[in-house]
């Protein structure tokens, strides 16, 4: 009789400190950031970790979300692509998340994307890619060629009269895909297969010397000649320099960039550069209540009142606010849910403006053309009179000008042909 008594209290005090530990467990929610701390995307995707702990850290101010501290987990992915997948895993399944924001590269977010697909789990992808994807598991808060890389050779041909052209990218997926939109927008546009060069180079190059001279020897043919950069991670640093080695300047060859902001500009002389110019949807430069409370915010935390913003931490910023409101809305964080509810979801942007998540998973943003000056920032040149939608399938491939995504009934399809009527499945 004791010993029953004795085995039914011991399992009661065992049942108690299991049911602790669960409920210590379910105490927060846990939010994955699947950035590179180390490699040659560190230069950009740093910042980007930093931006999540900072969100992270005021929401818990706040209070946390339904009634719970937010707990961040963090991991490095070390710039290898095929470590992004594993990462991802990792977080989804061993540390349980509920939610991820991650990835720079466009070939880091493939390798997640069929781990995410795979186990259910909820990413938000803060950088400008080049479409041609659509997933119910992805929130893309960057921009799509149609926010970013179309109006900005819009403007390089309208407004500076570029009429030859060099697509100069590193060698990966988002900028031979946007080389391939940007080539066909071109052709389309009556611009001649000779008057358009495409040059790639792998991450971290450093020898520039010989491609900025065939550049050069490009734009000598009497046409006035633009490179559009898709260029990314720290291999912008010698190519900057290399092209105010060989004297050339914005008013000779203007450079447009696609993954240049003040992050990357802040780590070296900028008077070379002065005049050149980028396309993003946000620059630090904005006047706004909004981008003055956010930069305070940021300096603040991180503890250097000159540290830089830029646009995938606008990024970042949009999506965790839609996340939050997502989960508030529905009171949980399953993933089935908060992707339905954020559908619609429309938050402050900090130009001054509202952003908005389609049905796409795609935002509305404004695109802004800015000019680097000395100190590097930009000074808005050029900017869209409204926002865009961003378009999850470009009109100018022939494998994508059908297709549409749209992941609300009764479509809820990444791709679905609207010649066939035909949904082809989540994503390419």
């Amino acid at each position: 009789m004791k010993l029953r008594k004795f085995i039914t209290t011991s399992s009661i005090i065992l049942s108690s400190l299991f049911y602790g530990v669960a409920q210590g467990e379910e105490d927060t929610i846990k939010v994955g950031v699947l950035h590179s701390l180390s490699g040659t995307m560190a230069i950009s995707e740093t910042t980007l970790k930093d931006t999540v702990l900072m969100m992270i850290a005021e929401q818990n101010k706040k209070g946390g979300l339904l009634g719970k501290k937010l707990e961040p987990v963090v991991v490095d992915p070390a710039s290898n692509w095929p470590l992004f997948a594993e990462k991802t895993r990792e977080l989804l399944a061993k540390d349980k998340v509920d939610v991820i924001f991650g990835c720079w590269t466009s070939v880091s977010r493939k390798s997640a994307l069929p781990v995410l697909e795979e186990l259910n789990g909820l990413m938000f992808y803060p950088v400008q890619y080049e479409g041609e994807e659509s997933s119910k598991n992805v929130f893309y808060t960057g921009a799509a060629p149609n926010q970013q890389a179309i109006p900005a050779v819009d403007y390089l041909m309208n407004d500076i009269g570029a009429t030859r052209w060099v697509l100069a990218g590193t060698d990966y997926v988002y900028p031979r895909t946007t080389n391939k939109i940007l080539e066909a927008y071109l052709l389309a546009k009556g611009v001649k297969k000779e008057d358009i060069m495409i040059n790639y180079t792998p991450f971290g190059h450093s020898d520039w010397q010989g491609i900025v001279s065939d550049i050069k020897k490009f734009g000598s043919a009497g046409k006035k000649t633009a490179v559009v950069s898709t260029i990314n991670g720290d291999a912008n640093i010698p190519f900057y320099k290399e092209l105010g080695n060989q004297g050339i300047s914005a008013e000779d060859i203007p450079v447009v960039a696609f993954s240049v902001g003040e992050e990357e500009l802040s780590g070296f002389d900028t008077t070379p550069l002065v005049g050149h110019l980028a396309a993003w949807n946000y620059f630090q430069s904005v006047e706004s209540d909004e981008n003055d409370e956010f930069i305070e915010s940021w300096q603040e935390y991180i503890g250097d009142e000159d540290r830089v913003t830029n646009d995938p931490m606008e990024a970042t910023y949009i999506g965790f606010q839609m996340w939050a409101k997502a989960v508030e809305k529905v009171g949980t964080t399953d993933v089935d849910e908060v992707e339905q509810a954020m559908i619609g979801v429309a938050v402050p942007n900090l130009t001054g403006g509202t952003a908005v998540m389609n049905a796409n998973h795609h935002l509305s943003k404004p695109v802004l053309i800015g000019e680097i000056q000395e100190d590097g920032q930009f000074e808005v040149v050029w900017e869209t009179p409204d926002t865009v939608i961003g378009d999850a399938w470009s009109d100018y491939l022939p494998s994508s000008k059908n297709l549409i995504s749209d992941w609300t009934a009764p479509v809820n399809c990444g791709n679905f042909d609207v010649k066939t009527a035909k949904c082809s499945g989540q994503n390419f």
